[in-house]
């Protein structure tokens, strides 16, 4: 399974982001994106998202379902954790998997997990039954990141992922994400932080100029 990006151009409120930016990704791969504040790495995972729309280019998910678009095969875990607080923290993840539809594909073998279990194994499980207006930011981060698991989908776009996590959950959270690349998956994320993945590939974001860099770890 590849995920392919082929002169991807982004134009937002009048201002090019960038042009004519490529990538391939290959399946157990994390693609890390780097730059200053607004060079526009949540714009690229926005629009791997289908939540912007390319000004050019051409996004292709080889080895995905191909009655799927590439968005469709992803789940998206941006800055807002699209929690509603009316619901309680299980009701939350029940709706998101009674709304998002698995993807299972040969080449990824991630598994659904049921909402009781993934709310225990990101060590929430106490709050199932209360209303999740009551979760502290990182317990809402958390319950975000439970979605990932209830529906299992080949490619996560991850903005900041870290971000209102402590440093237990931080942990957590890479061995989710490497979990996710031994199983096949895919990741795309921008961050500032450091993050000990298994298998990655860097793409460094300038003003005109994009950067790739391929880091040799268990290649």
């Amino acid at each position: 399974m590849k995920l392919i990006a082929e002169n991807l151009t982004i134009d937002r409120g009048g201002r090019r982001v960038f042009q004519d930016l490529s990538f391939t990704l290959e399946s157990g791969t994390a693609l890390v994106v780097t730059g200053a504040n607004g060079i526009g790495k949540s714009s690229l995972l926005r629009t791997l998202a289908g939540l912007v729309f390319l000004s050019k280019g051409e996004i292709r998910l080889e080895g995905g379902q191909d009655d799927r678009q590439p968005q469709e095969q992803a789940h998206y875990f941006g800055h807002q954790d699209a929690v509603k607080p009316a619901l309680s923290v299980l009701e939350n993840l029940v709706f998101w998997q009674s709304y998002s539809a698995p993807v299972s594909v040969s080449a990824f073998a991630g598994k659904k997990m049921e909402p009781l279990e993934a709310l225990q194994i990101l060590g929430i499980g106490h709050t199932a039954y209360l209303p999740a207006a009551y979760l502290s930011a990182g317990q809402r981060r958390r319950l975000s990141l439970c979605r990932l698991l209830v529906t299992p989908r080949p490619v996560w776009l991850m903005d900041e992922p870290t971000s209102a996590l402590d440093k237990a959950s931080e942990g957590q959270l890479l061995e989710l994400m490497n979990g996710h690349l031994a199983l096949g998956g895919l990741i795309v994320t921008a961050t500032h932080t450091d993050l000990a993945l298994d298998q990655v590939q860097i793409l460094h974001l300038k003003a005109e100029i994009v950067e790739t860099q391929l880091t040799e770890e268990d290649f």
